[in-house]
């Protein structure tokens, strides 16, 4: 079978680099699937789930903002934060999920920085759904 070479490199470690079958990305324009022989782009990316196929199965990781190059063997995504499914605290997610609910709840604080608090809400739903996808994970919704 094909495989394409994906390498995350986030600013403080490289996060994977595996020999994978396919691949979903948000795009800041939607999601981008890539297989091997995908024509080259670069695009840059958005808050969202990426998902990953090694072996028949799928992979995910929780990708914020950053820039993937694609080509027809490799695909290389520089993001400012990158986490695999296994590695997110999904309690912690949800108390930043929290957090950042109450601050958009209270749009008539002229501190708030609504810009900020809902990067950082939809930041906290995409991990605690990324960590969904382990079963470790443990809502109190």
């Amino acid at each position: 079978m094909t495989t394409l070479k994906l390498e995350i490199v986030s600013p403080d470690r490289l996060v994977l680099a595996e020999e994978v079958e396919e691949l979903q990305i948000p795009g800041k324009a939607g999601y981008i699937g890539v297989l091997p022989g995908h024509t080259p782009l670069v695009t840059e990316l958005d808050i969202g789930e990426m998902s990953y196929k090694k072996e028949g199965q799928s992979q995910y990781v929780s990708i914020v903002f950053g820039y993937c190059e694609i080509s027809s063997d490799r695909i290389n995504i520089l993001a400012e934060k990158a986490e695999k499914a296994e590695e997110i605290d999904f309690s912690r997610a949800a108390e930043s999920h929290h957090r950042a609910e109450e601050r958009l709840s209270n749009l008539q604080a002229t501190d708030i920085d609504f810009d900020r608090a809902a990067s950082s809400l939809k930041r906290a739903k995409t991990r605690m759904e990324v960590s969904k996808k382990t079963g470790n994970a443990h809502s109190n919704e």
